[in-house]
């Protein structure tokens, strides 16, 4: 490595902090129920088997729009990571999809939704396949301190991924809603801690010269100019849903999460819908006074509660047919008001230009948010960007 920080092991420790204040419903726990979660809001509609015969016939009847993958699409760079733990800015990478890799100024380093395999599938012979290029392979990362999951679909939690950054980055930490933690043990990693809807914690990374991988070990006599790195981590709703196979939808948690540490703030939506929209006639501005559909209040909550926030990470992409997808994944218009109501001062788009999940054309969702952000007088560039594959931009 270019910098002795780098090499420096630094053994991480978890610790509950003291209760801070959340929302009056959230100790109701509405979000529970037997043998699973649901979204207790009026802005969800779950999605039965008629709604799913639909979907298909479309593609059967040729109704369907078939985006086109047809390079070039979204620009893919190798991207460039910092030599050391010392930055003075906030940085952000985006990795594809719904994966950024996250270098905060304390020193901590962060990676959410890690996917990087070439389908987002149960099996390497079938499903979605990449149609832009991976910018990098795990080995490629210099340290990972903590791996955080948003919920348990093939295109956010990957077991290839995962056993391979536990096997690299032996020392990191995952972190999971409730529910997947018995996914992590069964597959060999015990560095993982399950969260409820605003349940913290505190992370402790203390430098070591002793190559110990065990959660909280810490020996040696680190150099003077290695020191502690802290932060707080909490889990937060949003509004989706999880399975892996056909029998176990929503028997574990899916979350928002955000990520405090050396006076930065970074909130990460992983995969959520805004607000459940009907059928209606193609281009039919679901935003129009005529009409009010109910929106998801746990965003005005998060922003109130654990924001404001120097950094978003919010979905943009895999929205069409609006009728289907909307109770489960924002578009472009839905992510702005996320971006609002969490008290975001900045933000970046994720959730596109990886694999083809739903209908709209590949380019769409910037070309969206661009309308958006016109919409709400919010200046195009510089506060609710996207960026290429393998890019990193900074905050102060």
């Amino acid at each position: 490595m270019a910098s002795s920080a780098i090499t420096i092991l630094y053994a991480l420790s978890i610790s509950a902090p003291p209760v801070s204040s959340y929302p009056d419903d959230a100790g109701k726990k509405e979000h529970h129920v037997h043998g699973g979660f649901k979204n207790p809001w009026d802005s969800w509609r779950t999605i039965g088997f008629g709604d799913m015969w639909r979907l298909a016939s479309r593609q059967l009847n040729g109704h369907a729009n078939k985006p086109d993958t047809t390079p070039p699409t979204v620009p893919v760079r190798k991207p460039e990571f910092l030599p050391s733990r010392e930055t003075s800015k906030l940085r952000a990478t985006w990795l594809g999809h719904a994966c950024y890799y996250v270098e905060f100024p304390s020193g901590l380093r962060v990676l959410f939704d890690p996917v990087f395999e070439d389908r987002c599938s149960p099996v390497s012979w079938l499903g979605p396949k990449r149609f832009t290029e991976m910018p990098c392979e795990v080995r490629d990362l210099p340290v990972i301190d903590a791996v955080v999951i948003s919920h348990n679909h093939y295109d956010h939690l990957s077991y290839p991924t995962i056993k391979e950054i536990a096997k690299t980055h032996p020392n990191c930490h995952f972190f999971a809603p409730l529910g997947n933690k018995q996914w992590f043990t069964s597959s060999g990693i015990h560095n993982i801690t399950e969260l409820d809807w605003w349940d913290q914690r505190d992370i402790s990374l203390s430098p070591s010269h002793e190559s110990k991988v065990e959660v909280g070990n810490s020996t040696g006599s680190p150099p003077s100019s290695a020191t502690d790195i802290e932060a707080r981590i909490s889990c937060l709703p949003c509004q989706h849903t999880s399975n892996r196979g056909i029998f176990d939808r929503s028997k574990t948690l899916w979350a928002s999460w955000s990520i405090e540490s050396g006076g930065q703030n970074v909130y990460f939506a992983g995969d959520t819908g805004y607000r459940a929209v009907p059928d209606l006639p193609i281009g039919t501005d679901d935003y129009a006074p005529e009409f009010n559909f109910p929106s998801c209040p746990a965003f005005k909550q998060v922003g109130e509660f654990r924001g404001p926030f120097d950094l978003g990470l919010i979905p943009i992409g895999a929205y069409d047919p609006r009728w289907f997808m909307s109770p489960m994944h924002a578009d472009p218009h839905d992510a702005v008001r996320i971006f609002q109501d969490t008290k975001c001062r900045k933000a970046l788009g994720m959730h596109w230009g990886t694999w083809v999940l739903t209908e709209e054309d590949v380019l769409e969702p910037p070309q969206k948010l661009r309308e958006a952000l016109k919409r709400h007088e919010i200046p195009e560039d510089g506060v609710f960007d996207v960026c290429d594959i393998g890019e990193s931009r900074e905050f102060e």
